[in-house]
């Protein structure tokens, strides 16, 4: 076989390895076998929100809470005290409902690319990695204390620790939307109060000498956060607020390689 014949085989194997492995990305995964990694979201939503309610008492990923929180900030320039004073607290709440929003809005990319591909969910968890590594680097350079003494005494508040604060607020905005856009039963990662009530809502609820999937994994996805806002504080009192994130940066990058490997949905192959 002359230079040329290798060359051109060569070649050859190449582009059909690189066409195997866009078709392998481009696939939908199959929702039904995205456990871990959706298991994975939910522990990341405790072990994020350990981190920041525990300085602030302010939530990174439930919003409902903030929005209440702002919306009473706006009632009291009505209640004749004249008290005009944005306060720190409420700062952070309207920081973390901005950049969570902002967030979700980078997940709109997945509907470009196929909100249920592989390459997707591996970038976007990619992209939840480097916002939680940033959040991390932000909070070491800020020099800020991890827990607050009280809810009156709040633990950060220089500029850095704001940047820190929209850092997580946006991985969890673009964690939430891109688990809503899997549709299985862990379709919220971030918000559980409706898990809760679909969960005491299942008719087979108390039958327990049976799988029941819809019952099981709404149970898991609860269990799974809980986990995760105890194991994010017993790493904030060991190695505080850096550390964690730290930890929740290598996690995070954990689950975006696991994507690669989910089972593809039949049929999920995108052109």
């Amino acid at each position: 076989m002359s230079d040329d014949d290798k060359d051109y085989e060569s070649g050859t194997r190449s582009a059909g390895a690189v066409e195997r492995w866009r078709v392998h990305l481009m696939q939908d995964v199959d929702g039904d076998q995205s456990t871990f990694p959706l298991v994975a979201y939910c522990f990341m939503t405790g072990l994020i929100n350990s981190v920041i309610f525990s300085a602030i008492y302010v939530w990174g990923a439930f919003q409902t809470g903030n929005t209440v929180q702002l919306s009473l900030a706006l009632a009291r320039l009505f209640n004749g005290t004249h008290n005009y004073e944005f306060q720190l607290p409420d700062r952070f709440a309207l920081c973390s409902v901005l950049t969570f929003l902002a967030g979700a809005f980078v997940g709109r990319i997945g509907d470009k690319m196929g909100a249920k591909t592989r390459a997707w969910m591996a970038l976007g968890t990619f992209i939840q990695t480097l916002f939680t590594m940033a959040a991390a680097l932000a909070i070491w350079k800020s020099g800020q204390p991890s827990i607050a003494n009280a809810r009156s005494e709040i633990a950060w508040s220089n500029a850095l620790s704001f940047v820190c604060v929209g850092f997580m607020s946006a991985s969890m905005g673009l964690q939430g939307i891109m688990g809503k856009r899997v549709n299985t039963q862990f379709t919220t990662t971030v918000v559980l109060t409706t898990t809760w009530c679909e969960l005491m809502a299942e008719p087979s609820l108390f039958k327990l000498r049976k799988l029941v999937k819809s019952r099981d994994h709404k149970a898991i996805a609860i269990f799974a956060c809980f986990l995760g806002g105890f194991v994010g504080r017993a790493i904030l009192d060991s190695v505080g607020s850096a550390g964690t994130l730290g930890v929740g940066t290598g996690l995070r990058f954990l689950v975006t390689l696991s994507w690669i490997f989910v089972p593809a949905k039949k049929g999920g192959a995108k052109k």
